[in-house]
Formats: C-alpha cells, structure tokens, sequence
C-alpha cells in the first residue's frame, strides 16, 4: 500500500525539477554562437587572431611583434617592435619600391607555417618595417635596409656588382664607395663620380665616390 505514496514523491520532485531544467536550457541556448571566449585587447597576443588590431593584416600604421613568428600588435603592447610604412599587395619584384626609411621588408603569406602568417583570408604581400627603436638599418650610412639611397656605402661584391655596408666601418666589410646623389640618367652625375649604382625608382642613378 506504500507503493502509490511513493510514487506520489517521485511525481512531485520531477514537477519541481522541470521548470530548474528548463531554465538551464533556456540560458545554454543564450550563449553565444560556437560557445568562443573573447581575448581583451590586453591580453596574452598568442591566443589573438592575427589581424585583431585592423582591417587588414600588418596595413599601414599597424604594429609587429618579433621572433619566430611575427605577428599583429598593439602599437602600445610592450611587444611592440616594428611599424608598417606601407603595405602591398603581390611581390616586391613587381610591386612598388618600399619607402627609403624601411629597416626591413616583411613577406606575408595567406596561410602556412610561415614568420608572417595572415591567415587564408590574407593575399600574399609584403609590408615595409621599420624598427620602433634603434637600430635602424635603412637609414642612410647604415649598411643595412632594402633600398640603397643617398648617404649609403657599398663595397665590390663581384664583378658588376656591389653591396651595402656601414660607412663608419663598423661592417663586415669596409666600405669604398659612397653615394653622393641620385639622378634620372648617368650624363647627370658630376666629373667625380667613381661608380654608378643602381639605386631604382624614379631617379635611379646613384652618383658613388671612393673613400
């Protein structure tokens, strides 16, 4: 005779459970899509997309971190390295000549295990870099950067051929040529010139002197 009591309990508990349980539904459904946890732009930058602080990944104005692999910053984290002057689409062999200032140039890939990786969505690029702090290898006399511009050193390479090289010396190769200007064509440098370098651009002519 125990058995309709008991089942009277049992009844009653589950009418008291449901409304619980569907409440917990309710608020699991509230969640947002994909059940992902948002980063703060303070956060650890290893767990953030790559392209978090811009439209577009390393444009112009945006900031680098260094190491194995690069990746996007905020101009104001502490791993902040570098600065992008200009971005572009395609190779540097055929796009346009990254600015004199640029330390380094950045080869960005749309996927990969590669140091600039942007992810699928990214096309292939590249971004001119410049240092936030010094050293600063493409500035003029430096001996380091992608351009070779006025103020710069080289030294013989090889036959038809020179490369850059720190004019104070401080190389691994001591410089002999230095370039004094740049002009559109060769007639147009001055009786002293020593060497001609191909410097590109518009005016691609370096007017170089031994010394």
């Amino acid at each position: 005779m125990e058995e309709p009591r008991v089942a009277g309990v049992l009844c009653a508990l589950l009418s008291a459970l449901l409304p619980v349980v569907a409440v917990l539904c309710l608020s699991a459904c509230r969640q947002p899509a994909g059940g992902a946890s948002a980063t703060p732009a303070g956060g650890p930058q290893d767990s953030a997309a790559p392209s978090g602080y811009g439209v577009e990944f390393l444009g112009p104005a945006d900031c680098s971190s260094r190491g194995a692999v690069f990746r996007e910053v905020s101009c104001g984290s502490e791993k902040a390295a570098a600065k992008v002057l200009a971005r572009y689409t395609g190779a540097p062999s055929d796009g346009p000549a990254c600015p004199p200032p640029t330390d380094f140039v950045l080869h960005i890939s749309p996927g990969g295990p590669t140091a600039s990786d942007g992810g699928p969505a990214t096309p292939r690029g590249y971004a001119c870099m410049r240092n936030l702090e010094s050293p600063h290898p493409g500035d003029p006399g430096q001996g380091g950067g992608p351009l070779t511009v006025v103020g710069d050193c080289v030294h013989s390479f090889r036959e038809g051929e020179v490369r850059e090289t720190a004019c104070d010396g401080s190389g691994d190769r001591p410089p002999e040529f230095e370039v004094g200007s740049a002009v559109a064509r060769r007639a147009l440098c001055p009786g002293t010139t020593d060497l001609y370098v191909q410097l590109g651009g518009d005016i691609p002519v370096g007017c170089a002197h031994r010394v």
